[in-house]
């Protein structure tokens, strides 16, 4: 009896030691700091828009500087709004409302949470370049062979592209020009030879992006509204997000930041700097702008 008594203490003393390493793991994968938040976060990013790449690297560097661990994951948009729906990714900051991703919205907006709208100045676009001979889309067809013919646009899968495919070209009269879709930087490859080289170029585009203030450009005006008009940019998370990130998540909801402070960071990123080591960019852009970024997690 003696024996059995000291093996079931025996393992009793493994199980504590057992429950306790547990405890001690799960402990482990909060940040800490009388933050219960996981540890581990993913944040996606669209491929080539630029201002959620800005956002997403701002706030990787804001949270792994408050002891989360966060990867950047770049992906085409309706993978994104997969991946949010099935939890694949914990987070996304660059959902177009009430236009651009209406489609997808329909599709998963019951499977994912709206943190907010961080910012409300926004707008799709066809430009051209600012010395062409047209100032509205009432205009291109006429003018089209000015244009070679062409519209030069961003990725197949963008609210913009089918806006531009559903709504531009048919309101407008443009089936006889040739509609070109493949990426934003091959789009914006286009665009500086077109300027290097004096000729006239239609690219779709959005506001804000960083080319308004590199390339001569001009908006066409949209008498239709065939783009739709101001939209905001929101946060959006997978559906479990506020219980497992609840300190993030209250960040990210009362997140703003409005055109000319976005327009500061994609210049950093994107203008004066020519590469893709954004860490050292954003850092130095946040040392800059400190009061504006500690006010972001006050």
């Amino acid at each position: 009896m003696k024996h059995r008594s000291k093996s079931i203490l025996a393992l009793g003393a493994v199980s504590m030691l057992a429950l306790a390493g547990c405890a001690a793991s799960e402990e482990a994968e909060t940040v800490g700091n009388g933050n219960n938040d996981k540890k581990d976060m993913s944040i996606a990013v669209f491929n080539g828009w630029d201002e959620g790449i800005a956002a997403s690297h701002l706030w990787k560097a804001i949270l792994d500087d408050k002891g989360y661990n966060v990867e950047l994951e770049y992906a085409d948009v309706a993978p994104v709004y997969l991946g949010l729906s099935e939890g694949d990714y914990d987070l996304s900051m660059d959902v177009w409302l009430p236009v651009t991703h209406a489609e997808y919205l329909d599709e998963y907006g019951d499977k994912i949470v709206d943190l907010g709208a961080w910012n409300d100045e926004s707008r799709n676009a066809i430009a051209v370049n600012a010395d062409a001979p047209i100032d509205s889309l009432e205009e291109l067809a006429a003018n089209a062979d000015l244009f070679g013919n062409r519209i030069v646009g961003i990725e197949p899968g963008a609210g913009l592209t089918l806006a531009t495919t559903d709504n531009v070209i048919p309101g407008y009269g443009l089936e006889g020009m040739e509609y070109l879709t493949s990426s934003t930087a091959a789009m914006l490859v286009e665009l500086q030879t077109a300027t290097e080289n004096g000729e006239n170029i239609v690219v779709t585009l959005w506001e804000p992006h960083w080319a308004y203030g590199v390339f001569p450009l001009k908006n066409l005006e949209d008498p239709q509204g065939a783009l739709g008009g101001v939209e905001s940019i929101h946060s959006y998370a997978k559906s479990d997000f506020k219980t497992e990130f609840p300190t993030a998540a209250g960040w990210v909801e009362n997140f703003e930041m409005d055109l000319d402070m976005l327009y500061s960071l994609e210049n950093a990123m994107f203008v004066d700097y020519d590469g893709q080591d954004f860490e050292p960019i954003v850092a130095q852009w946040i040392e800059d702008n400190q009061e504006y970024v500690d006010g972001l997690t006050s």
